[in-house]
């Protein structure tokens, strides 16, 4: 649908920008914190490791000064789990609460909402070699200790916690590290109760607070009109986003997908007492992160075992699920340099079957464009190309809002350059350049890109100025 006008940004609409941890703070062995299972992770060849980030842990007054200046209300970061509890369980680093407590008030100094992940990728490496991390129940357990400690702490400064990033990345993408696929979708199970868990605690412990899920969610298009390839998009729906939020929001399993895994005999073990837990999380909102519309099409078992098998499509193979459905490159998708979609209109059709189906409000968590960006003689980064895409996203927004959307907020990825998990910092994605390449540190000084002013317009003017 095409409106003549559209509806302005509500009044109080939270614009800023996001981070993790991981990929940020530095200071990977500082002050008590131990390792993450993303310290740990191997790198591709060429690219550097978490280690040094960008170092936002001594730098973060600096780092939201700048976002002040930009015009945030809101800045949305991570809290590190093995900084927290660095044996993942028992004692607390109270260096690591400190920390985060300034975080949080150098952010309410300048009238900007921290909007808190308690999960972003950082599995404590101790509780992965202890146990096998999210693979035993143990894990449940002491994730939602973890996020106690934060609730008590935060929960009087906090107004929204974020429970789990991108959960359906790691079950899909990390799933081999179990061993099976019924290992798969039992890590994942784990995941799910202690998420809902979490949310319990919150509600108990923060009542004050707002507790939300955080995926990655897009809309799923079928390659062609054939039935078949429709079919195969709504299945992979399920698979790669309903199955993530149904459970959070209705406490249920999408029904066929758990009959196809319970007719391959691979559906996870589930406990009376888990399906109250999943009954009893309410959300309060859905965070999620959007990187461009997925399409797909049907396969068969045999085929989509043939594309599994193909080692020289490693991709191809990581996104197909024979007897179901495999991706394909949508040729009317626009993509950046490093092939990732760019379609605003698929925010607007995911931001549309989100609130209809769910009826819970929406923020934007993640939503960006990386690529490589030059850092001028005159010390200048002109990133016309970050700008345009911002701009036609921020607009989709404002016609889903027209659309009847609740959206409270806009946190693109990312406020300043950080490290891509999978292209290092040459990959850059932040509205402020970090003076620094992948092997060398440089001075690491903040400078403002020219999607910096752009975007201080936006802030400021709530959304009205996008020239």
């Amino acid at each position: 649908m095409d409106y003549r006008n559209l509806k302005p940004f509500p009044e109080g609409f939270l614009w800023g920008a996001s981070s993790s941890a991981y990929q940020c703070e530095g200071a990977y062995l500082e002050d008590g914190k131990t390792l993450s299972v993303s310290d740990t992770a191997p790198v591709p060849e060429g690219t550097t490791d978490f280690n040094d980030g960008i170092d936002h842990y001594h730098r973060f007054r600096e780092d939201i000064a700048l976002m002040a200046e930009m015009g945030f209300n809101e800045f949305r970061f991570s809290i590190a789990w093995p900084r927290i509890i660095p044996q993942g369980a028992g004692e607390v680093n109270e260096v690591a609460v400190r920390h985060y407590h300034d975080v949080i008030d150098e952010c309410h100094k300048y009238g900007i909402e921290p909007v808190v992940t308690l999960y972003h990728f950082d599995l404590p490496q101790v509780l992965q070699d202890k146990y096998g991390g999210w693979a035993s129940r143990q894990c449940i357990d002491d994730f939602v200790e973890y996020c106690k400690v934060c609730y008590k702490e935060y929960g009087s400064k906090v107004k929204y916690f974020l429970t789990i990033n991108e959960q359906n990345m790691m079950a899909l993408f990390q799933g081999a590290q179990y061993g099976s696929e019924k290992g798969q979708w039992q890590a994942n199970h784990h995941m799910l109760v202690a998420q809902a868990k979490a949310m319990i605690e919150c509600h108990k412990i923060a009542p004050n607070a707002k507790v939300g899920p955080a995926p990655n969610i897009t809309a799923i298009y079928p390659a062609s009109s054939s039935p078949a390839d429709n079919l195969a998009a709504m299945d992979w729906d399920q698979l790669r986003n309903r199955l993530f939020l149904d459970t959070a929001v209705f406490g249920t399993y999408p029904e066929a997908l758990l009959n196809w895994w319970k007719d391959k005999g691979i559906a996870p073990e589930i406990t009376d007492q888990d399906w109250e837990d999943l009954k009893n999380g309410n959300p309060d909102f859905i965070a999620f992160n959007y990187y461009g519309a997925g399409t797909v099409r049907y396969v068969s078992e045999e085929e989509g075992k043939n594309i599994k098998s193909d080692t020289a499509n490693f991709m191809s193979g990581l996104m197909t699920y024979p007897g179901m459905s495999t991706a394909v490159q949508n040729p009317l998708q626009e993509h950046t340099s490093y092939g990732m979609g760019i379609d605003p209109i698929g925010l607007r059709i995911t931001l549309r079957q989100l609130w209809e189906r769910y009826r819970l409000p929406l923020i934007i968590t993640e939503n960006g464009c990386g690529v490589p960006d030059k850092l001028e003689e005159d010390g200048t980064v002109h990133d016309p190309y970050r700008i345009d895409y911002l701009r036609r996203h921020i607009r989709a927004c404002q016609e889903a809002i027209t659309d009847g959307v609740e959206l409270f907020g806009y946190s693109p990825w990312s406020a300043f350059d950080l490290i891509s998990t999978h292209q290092g910092v040459t990959k850059r994605y932040g509205m402020i350049y970090v003076n620094r390449d992948e092997f060398d540190l440089k001075d690491m000084k903040r400078i403002r890109k020219d999607s910096f002013f752009w975007y201080k317009k936006v802030c400021e003017s709530n959304g009205k100025d996008l020239d």
